[in-house]
């Protein structure tokens, strides 16, 4: 029997399953307390406080972006709105333990109703809610074994980065969840950590304890009951490809010499380990609004010029893009409010929109990043999101020269943008094409609802019409850095359309080298000339494989 999800993360794992069950009790609804408000509430305070440094110290002792995320959600602990509630629930009455339940639950249907990347944080209220809910009523904290008799299979309505953080592939052999997406943090967590993970698998809570699973992170297939012929062989091609795809190293480039760099995302310093790990040549992308999120003032100047320095330094001569503050829609800033009530944020104030609200914020990053760039050898490049019209791609590029900075583009996200590429053209120095969004853009559907993938399929030959269009014959350089880039036959597909570098998550990279060296710059063409002549993704899919031999000798 085989279910099937979202592969989130690349990879073969195998074990008994283990079902992360809520193991915190709900209190009882109208529960009371004796005694006085005051030493209630310091009850209250002193339990989220005490989940707070716990979340700090786990986020310590995992380091990388397993940090960043877990001091991000002790901040959440520590919200001064969440605080509130829960001592206005105290005043009437309500015990500490259910104050601190029903004020997290009234946060958590706000972020659920926003969806996209507010409701993939929903877990994660849920998480802090629940230790807090333990401290409070004498209980062990939830979480997971540490100390199997052999790697196992995690499978949970979702997960939490607490549960995941400490974890390694030592100790689960995989990731398999009912809810989630691609950008969940367990999403990016089993990337970080090299764990396949299959997310938006309908009916995996329901598996029974202990059952033996066969999971494959890259096609989403969950296999129950695997004999030992199907693990053995599972894990052989694995291991197999492996070795085939190390065999390559270097600078990026087709068989015949065509140059393709081959460049990392990161949200910041605490993942550029993983980046010079798999052979990054430079940063294709840049998320700087990790160094916003969660905060209730914007970070300094310089906390900000240490954190974009201390990426130029890791790539002296490489290319780092940075993408400038990305807010709004599903990453709402308390210190940025929109200057409306939106409707559909999606469709709002986001992005370099923001920006000419707040032309301050812009400044300020701007101005530090130039100051990071000096006396650094790094080709620092920096883009604005979400660019629709030509007289905004001017108006970004005179503020960063403005600010000194040497290379001004901007993303191509909005379907405007792709089919206009020629008229932003003589205002910038590059172009970066963002995948996800502009898949969510051009076919109407929201990346995060999983029954909408088939839409946000990164073959749809529409989007690679659109790819097209943005590479046109402007001349200037136009890279991929959405999620398709780490897909190494679409990247070949890519490469074919004329796209200059191709930036991914650092585990895909030696994937996508390997797929590359073993392939000529005619062939690349021939397989996305087959993919935008099909009519669907599934066919584009194929008729690009007929062209691209190689993938199956490395078996992807």
């Amino acid at each position: 029997m085989t279910r099937r999800g979202v592969g989130v993360s690349p990879g073969i794992g195998h074990g008994p399953a283990y079902i992360l069950a809520a193991s915190v009790p709900e209190p009882p609804e109208g529960a009371t307390y004796d005694g006085d408000a005051s030493q209630e509430k310091q009850r209250a305070m002193a339990a989220l406080d005490h989940v707070a440094g716990d979340l700090e110290a786990r986020g310590l002792h995992a380091g990388g972006q397993a940090r960043d995320i877990l001091e991000a959600q002790a901040l959440m602990a520590r919200d001064p709105g969440l605080i509130v509630g829960v001592k206005s629930l105290i005043d009437r009455d309500v015990s500490a333990e259910r104050a601190v339940y029903e004020s997290f639950g009234k946060y958590r249907d706000l972020l659920t109703k926003a969806g996209g990347y507010l409701g993939e944080r929903a877990a994660d209220l849920d998480d802090i809610r629940d230790r807090t809910i333990a401290v409070l009523m004498g209980l062990p904290m939830p979480g997971v074994p540490t100390d199997a008799a052999e790697p196992y299979v995690l499978i949970a309505r979702d997960l939490a980065p607490a549960d995941t953080a400490l974890l390694s592939k030592d100790v689960v052999a995989a990731f398999v969840t009912e809810e989630g997406g691609p950008t969940s943090h367990t999403a990016i967590l089993a990337r970080a950590l090299g764990v396949p993970a299959v997310v938006a698998c309908p009916g995996a809570t329901a598996i029974p304890a202990g059952t033996r699973l066969l999971v494959d992170g890259a096609s989403g297939e969950v296999r129950l009951e695997p004999s030992d012929d199907e693990v053995g062989e599972a894990v052989r091609a694995a291991e197999a490809r492996l070795a085939l795809l190390s065999e390559v190293t270097g600078p990026g480039a087709t068989k015949d010499g065509h140059a393709v760099p081959l460049l990392a995302n990161v949200g910041g310093p605490g993942d550029v380990e993983a980046a010079l790990a798999n052979g990054a040549e430079g940063v294709g992308l840049y998320r700087t609004e990790f160094l916003f999120l969660d905060r209730a003032t914007a970070p300094t100047e310089q906390e900000q010029e240490d954190a974009y320095r201390a990426v130029l330094e890791a790539f002296p001569g490489g290319k780092v893009v940075v993408r400038t503050l990305d807010a709004g829609a599903d990453k709402p800033l308390a210190f940025l409010p929109p200057s409306s009530d939106e409707p559909n944020p999606a469709l709002g104030e986001r992005g370099l929109r923001m920006f000419r609200i707040f032309p301050e914020v812009m400044r300020s990053q701007l101005s530090a990043l130039a100051r990071a760039h000096k006396g650094l050898p790094a080709d620092l490049q920096v883009m604005a999101p979400m660019v629709a019209a030509p007289e905004e791609a001017r108006w970004f590029a005179d503020a960063c020269r403005t600010a000194g900075l040497p290379s001004a583009g901007v993303m191509i996200e909005v379907p405007a943008a792709a089919l206009r590429a020629g008229d932003l053209a003589p205002a910038v120095d590059f172009f970066s094409i963002g995948t996800n969004d502009l898949a969510q853009y051009t076919f109407a559907a929201d990346r995060q609802v999983g029954a909408l993938s088939r839409l946000q399929d990164a073959w749809q030959p529409a989007l690679l019409d659109l790819v097209a269009l943005a590479v046109g014959t402007h001349g200037k350089p136009c890279g991929v850095c959405g999620e398709a880039a780490a897909d190494p036959a679409l990247a070949c597909v890519l490469v074919g359309l004329g796209v200059s570098s191709l930036s991914m998550g650092a585990p895909a990279l030696p994937a996508v080298r390997a797929v590359l060296a073993r392939h000529t710059l005619d062939q690349c063409r021939a397989a996305a000339g087959a993919a935008r002549a099909s009519a669907t993704p599934e066919e584009a899919r194929a008729a690009a494989r007929e062209h691209l031999p190689a993938l199956a000798e490395l078996g992807l």
